[in-house]
This record gives C-alpha cells, structure tokens and sequence, in this order.
C-alpha cells in the first residue's frame, strides 16, 4: 500500500509540463475570445450549500454530485458538477440586471463518476451563458460561440445536432402521458428501441394520431429530419408546431452564420431532457461517439432562485478540447528558454532581469546543481564575452 500513495483516484487526472502551459494559454485565449463579445467573467464557489446546487434545473446533477456536511451550519453541502446552475443564481440573485446578461466561466468541476461526456471526474470546465432573452437569435450566438471555441482549440472536422425538447414534451401532454409513462418511454426512444416503442404506446393505451407521432420520433433523424418532421407531425397540437418552427429557425440562422458546419437533426435524441426547456445542440467530430460540447436553452432554472429570466448556454471539457484538437502556442515558434549561470555580478543580473521583462525564460543555475542547459530544457545560453553578457544558441 505505501508504494501506491501516488496513485490518483480512477477518472481524476493531472496536468504536468509541458502540457500545462499550454492548457493555461488556451485557457486565456478563449477568456479573451469571450470577453470579445461582451460575456463577463464569473468564478463561483467550489462549493456551496446542496439545496443551491440541486435547485430546478441543476436536480439532475444528485448523482453526479459529491456531499458532505458543513461543520459550521450542519447543512448538506455540495462540490459542484456543474457551474450553470451556479451562473443562473448570480444572474437571478446577485445581478438583478433586467438588460440581457452574459457570463462566461473555466473552472474545475468534480463528479463522483464519469458521465462519457468528459471522461475526466474532475473535467475543466468552459461555458457560457446568456440569460435575459427568449429569442432564438440567442441560441445561435451561444451556438456560433461554442463553434468558435471548437475552431480557436483546432478542432474544425466537425458537425452539429440540433434537436427541441418541446416536440417531445408536446407530444407526450398530447397522448395524455403522466410523469412516469413519460419518463418510460423517453427512456425507449433514447435507445430508438422500436419494439419496445410499440408495446409501451399499446401498454399506455395510447390513441393514434398520438402514438404514430410519439413512435416516428425514433427515425426523425438525419439531413431532412425537419421536413419529414412537418409532413409526419402534421397532427400535433400547436406546442409541437412551435417547437418545430423554431428548430427550423435556429437551423436556417446557423447555416447562413456557419455554411461550411454539416447539420444533423435527432428529434428523438433529447440529451439533457429534464434539465433543458427548448432547442438542444451538440458539437460530435467523425468517430467519436460521444460530443465534445453541449448546450441549449433552460428557461426554467432562474424561477427557483427567485427570478425567472430566459437562458441559454454551453459547456465543455477544456482538457478533452485541447487533447482533441492538438492546441499548442508555441507549436508554430519554439520557445526561448535562456540557461544563466550562478552569479552576483550585477551586470548579469540587470540582463536577467531585462530579459525577463522583455518575456523571454531565463532559467539561473543552483550552486551544485545536477544537469546542464539542455538537460534543465534551455536551449540557449548566457555566456561573457569582451566584458558583457550574450546569448548563446546551444
């Protein structure tokens, strides 16, 4: 046992050099890329009291949610899995603001178990958030802003899915379905189980044109899943038209912003169904079964903190971002590290300190010291030469 206290917890991993650097230059990078268009910068606890935590919206995140008691209060607290929940309770409670709000984030989150989203339980986790506007021009800056986060990380062979939570919602008040039969055959159609499609539908004793529209959403997928989405569910009650109007308009709005980005309708596949309230997209690259980046409208999460205000966001894993997309800011200009050696001259170290200043690396040597330059990972070197101090390649 004493020969594996190195070990690291299944799922919880670490950043070492060089990778770190790296992560940390993306990191800046897309904060900058954020703050381009307007989003401000929040940093929420890594830990606050469970009932915040879990509040609306964020119930969903139980499972995934590490819980302790608070010594102080005796409450149950919580390490947060997710920071939109958190976002929406700086938006409804601290904020306040009645103009449309815009939040962005890159944080650590912890889950107690690996959901394939982000294989990592302790994922660094990039988002935005744009509360205060019902429209679905918000969803297409969130939209286009996550493709961008995608394309700055360099990943750019990619395609979206689009979906609307609202169709199938609609359908099942439309077959009369209760909170359990609903939940049972939202199960099925994730798994676009047919059969067991069928025998549910004649087990709820559900009634056509119902049930028809319920089953078709299984195959209402592809290229042309609207189209067919419109002939199909020609009978649905108006909150399906709507619904699937506005999915129409998202995708319109996002081809013409994104016409080189392929789009791929499921309206059967509802990810996040229990926490979103309206469109749902996601980013997936060719022979990857999982997405890289989510998000979609969850008008309803505010209501709970006090103040309910239109939402929309995304997320992602920035570790599988940049893992995925290769990312490296020095790849196209390797990096100056200077070796120094050892010394009190002072003309050494004002040069030191000029360099440094100037951005460059300056690594001094130790007394005694093993290893030399190119062992400490310098590739240059400071050298006297005619009474003054130069830099050497190596």
């Amino acid at each position: 046992m004493d020969n594996e206290r190195w070990l690291l917890p299944e799922g919880v991993d670490e950043i070492l050099p060089p990778q770190a650097w790296n992560l940390e230059n993306l990191r800046r990078d897309l904060l900058n890329l954020y703050r381009s268009w307007g989003y401000e910068l929040v940093i929420p606890p890594f830990i606050e009291f469970l009932d915040s935590l879990l509040t609306g919206a964020g119930s969903d995140l139980d499972l995934k949610t590490f819980k302790l008691t608070d010594q102080i209060t005796g409450r149950l607290m919580g390490v947060r899995a997710d920071m939109t929940p958190q976002a929406a309770r700086m938006d409804a409670h601290q904020l306040r603001r009645d103009v449309p709000t815009r939040l962005c984030y890159l944080e650590t989150v912890l889950h107690t178990r690996s959901d394939g989203f982000a294989s990592s339980r302790n994922p660094l986790q990039i988002g935005a958030e744009l509360f205060g506007h019902a429209g679905a021009e918000s969803d297409v800056e969130i939209l286009c802003l996550m493709m961008e986060t995608l394309k700055r990380t360099g990943i750019n062979d990619l395609y979206l899915d689009l979906g609307h939570v609202g169709i199938y919602r609609g359908l099942a008040r439309q077959a009369g379905l209760d909170t359990t039969a609903e939940q049972t055959l939202f199960d099925a159609l994730q798994r676009k189980a047919m059969p067991e499609i069928y025998a549910l539908l004649a087990e709820l004793n559900v009634q056509e044109p119902a049930a028809g529209m319920l089953a078709a959403l299984a195959e209402l997928n592809g290229d042309d899943a609207i189209d067919r989405a419109k002939k199909v569910l020609a009978e649905a009650e108006q909150e399906v038209q709507d619904a699937l109007n506005y999915l129409d308009q998202v995708a319109k709005m996002v081809q013409q912003r994104l016409p080189n980005v392929p789009l791929h309708f499921d309206l059967g596949e509802l990810r996040g169904y229990h926490y979103q309230t309206g469109v749902v997209f996601a980013a997936f690259v060719p022979g990857r079964g999982q997405e890289i980046a989510r998000g979609g409208r969850y008008d309803a999460i505010g209501k709970m903190f006090g103040r309910a205000r239109p939402a929309t966001g995304f997320s992602a894993d920035l570790k599988a971002l940049l893992q995925l997309g290769g990312w490296n800011a020095t790849q196209s200009d390797e990096e100056v590290c200077i070796y120094a050696p050892w010394s009190d001259d002072v003309a050494l170290l004002q040069f030191i300190e000029n360099l440094r200043t100037q951005g460059k690396r300056v690594v001094c040597a130790l007394p005694g010291q093993t290893g030399d330059a190119v062992k400490m990972g310098c590739n240059k070197i400071l050298k006297q030469q005619d009474n003054s101090w130069v830099v050497f390649s190596i």
